[in-house]
């Protein structure tokens, strides 16, 4: 029989340890560098047993913080639905205290960035226009469970009260209800969901392997006048979420 590779047998220790309540739910594990010393393994060989637990739900990885032992996690239902924008609330807090969770985001802003050739065919603009990007992190009960990039055209907010999504007085209101503060009806949004793999950047806010699948919505906004108002990158792990459509009908 041949020799089991080193990862595996690693993987199956930690497997163990854990078994044994040696490292509790939400424990914390010891680095690479002393657990593979006290193994007799080098690191790069832990990190691969690491990763394999990771994608298996035995562990996760949480950005900038380690590695630790998975506690029990129920998937979270993220609604996709023009009929939840509400004039005020949210529907990501809404869709988390369904399940028991606290809902929350944390958001950069950065404005007049040109836009990249894919955002500006999607926003109906020229390459190198300058848009406001805002990156997002969703989180329930503290744990990244969404993320999303969000362009829009800066001439068509500059200068008006809701030119910073997450600054002012419509901080936080969405796409929708903003617009329609300067005077911009949002008429309909096409999404586009395709399942891909994680990125390496991703999977670690995610505190997702890498190659672990997550569903990518390509999500626009359209004004009454046809004008894309905003686009946005959606990325949703399937491990963590499942995704359900509302689809109104009109009588």
């Amino acid at each position: 029989m041949p020799e089991q590779p080193p990862y595996l047998r690693i993987a199956d220790e930690l497997r163990r340890r854990i078994a044994e309540h040696v490292w509790e739910p939400g424990d914390r594990l010891p680095s690479r560098a002393q657990i593979g010393q006290e193994c007799g393994v080098g690191e790069n060989v832990v990190r691969r047993a690491q990763e394999l637990l990771i994608s298996q739900g035995v562990l996760e990885g949480r950005a900038g913080s380690g590695t630790y032992v998975a506690e029990p996690r129920q998937r979270v239902r993220v609604v996709r639905s023009s009929a939840r924008e509400q004039p005020s609330g949210s529907p990501f807090r809404a869709d988390m205290k369904a399940v028991g969770k606290q809902g929350d985001w944390e958001s950069r802003t950065d404005a007049k960035v040109p836009a990249p050739a894919d955002i500006a065919v999607r926003l109906g603009i020229v390459e190198g226009d300058l848009c406001v990007r805002t990156t997002y992190e969703f989180l329930a009960d503290g744990r990244p469970v969404q993320l999303s990039t969000s362009w829009e055209p800066y001439d068509l907010t500059a200068g008006t009260l809701v030119v910073l999504p997450e600054g002012g007085p419509h901080a936080g209101a969405g796409v929708v209800n903003r617009m329609d503060a300067i005077g911009v009806t949002v008429s309909h949004a096409v999404e586009q969901p395709e399942p891909r793999q994680a990125t390496a950047e991703e999977a670690s806010i995610l505190g997702i392997q890498k190659a672990a699948l997550v569903t990518h919505i390509r999500r626009t906004y359209y004004s009454d006048q046809g004008r894309p108002v905003e686009t946005a990158d959606i990325v949703v792990p399937a491990a963590h979420c499942e995704i359900v459509y509302e689809i109104p009908i009109n009588r």
